[in-house]
């Protein structure tokens, strides 16, 4: 289907992410860029909560949200943001956090993962996984239920679902865990890759830049989930797309090697829509489609 008006006028102003060609780009511009976002007003409000506080798991910052005053147990939330393993941070995505915790009732902890080129691959992954591992280690410090969950977005999403295989074979039980537009296969050979390789927000050419400056061998399912040996037994999913996004077929391959391994998953492609769109609520109706989804699933599973 054609572009989604909203995302339509979204390209015709950014039609792709970096906004410049990544070959001129060297650390000083990346940590320029990274101290800037041009996008804050549209993240959503930073609604107020009763409980957010800056903590730390086995060493990663975390930060952690929680919408009511109670002090019962809870189910939580693990979020690793998006950014290309390059960009993005907790501040950054600080009005979803929030939302997250509205939305789902649950303790959201929201992971400040380490960055590349200073921490190359598999350093975002290690981070995620000491969250992960931490939660579930100190279920009284988090206020949690037992119910853990992961959940992230674009690189994040990547993490996500790094976390939830190492959960799996570590013989710790996640209660859900949410995909949106992943990054889940280093090849970049899909047909999504070559239909929407430039022009719609997130250039096939900018993808590959990101995944350079992670580094990593293509093979390795921590940086290629997609490359798992056997996907059974993995924790429930909901995997969401971007029908004009480059990540689009991995995405929706991912969900239906989910589901050939016996796992419940619901795979839902956004029509006519572009990468990054649900943390864009101020820009695209369907972000808070996509959420209130998101939300829905995990309720269902706490």
């Amino acid at each position: 289907m054609p572009l989604h008006p909203q995302a339509e006028a979204y390209v015709a102003q950014y039609p792709s992410d970096l906004g410049v060609d990544p070959a001129t780009l060297d650390l000083a511009a990346i940590q320029e860029m990274r101290a800037q976002d041009g996008f804050a007003t549209q993240r959503g409000p930073l609604t107020r909560l009763p409980f957010v506080r800056d903590e730390s798991a086995d060493g990663v910052p975390i930060r952690i949200y929680r919408a009511d005053r109670g002090d019962d147990p809870l189910p939580v939330l693990v979020y690793f943001h998006g950014g290309g393993f390059v960009f993005g941070s907790v501040r950054r995505n600080d009005a979803f956090g929030r939302d997250l915790a509205l939305r789902t009732g649950a303790v959201v902890v929201s992971a400040e993962y380490r960055l590349a080129p200073e921490h190359a691959f598999p350093a975002a992954a290690e981070d995620a996984w000491s969250v992960v591992r931490d939660v579930f280690a100190r279920p009284a410090f988090y206020q949690s239920n037992g119910r853990v969950a992961v959940m992230g977005d674009s690189a994040g999403g990547n993490l996500a679902a790094v976390a939830a295989w190492q959960a799996r074979d570590a013989g710790l039980t996640l209660a859900h865990q949410v995909l949106l537009y992943p990054v889940l296969d280093a090849a970049m050979d899909t047909p999504s890759y070559r239909t929407y390789a430039k022009g719609f927000g997130l250039d096939a050419a900018e993808m590959a830049w990101f995944l350079r400056q992670y580094g990593g061998d293509p093979l390795d399912p921590r940086l290629s989930p997609l490359r798992l040996a056997s996907c059974s037994g993995l924790a429930p999913a909901t995997v969401v797309t971007a029908e004009c996004d480059v990540l689009c077929d991995e995405g929706e391959r991912y969900g239906s090697r989910l589901a050939a391994a016996g796992v419940p998953v619901v795979t839902r492609r956004f029509g006519g829509a572009v990468h990054g769109f649900a943390g864009l609520p101020g820009l695209f109706d369907q972000a808070a489609e996509a959420r209130e989804l998101v939300a829905a699933r995990l309720r269902e599973a706490w």
